[in-house]
Formats: C-alpha cells, structure tokens, sequence
C-alpha cells in the first residue's frame, strides 16, 4: 500500500520542484535597480550621438 501511495505522490513532488515558484517575476523583466542603470546607459549613449544635419559627407573624390 505504501508504494501505490509513493508511486502516486512522488510525479507530483518532482512536478512541484520544477515550479518557478511564487515570486511572479515574468522571464526578461528588470528590477528597479537594472531599470535605473539601462536609462543611464540610454541617456549617456543620447549625450554622445551627433545630429544627422551635423554630419558632413567624407568625400574626398572631386569630380571634374
């Protein structure tokens, strides 16, 4: 009887040790932390870019 009870729990234990568990994070999302330093990055990687009107062409061919 024991190991009808053993067999029949034992699926189950192993299912329940593969669960995510109950914190509800969903896969790829950042903690508050992770968001903070990203909107650094992005407002340092802002800082550095050049406006496109700014930009000049690095032709050096002169065409006759």
């Amino acid at each position: 009887m024991s190991r009808l009870i053993l067999s029949a729990t034992l699926p189950l234990l192993l299912l329940a040790a593969c669960s995510r568990g109950g914190d509800g994070d969903d896969p790829g999302a950042v903690t508050a932390d992770e968001a903070a330093q990203l909107n650094d990055a992005a407002a340092m990687l802002d800082a550095n870019s050049i406006d496109l009107d700014a930009a000049t062409s690095n032709d050096t061919d002169t065409a006759p």
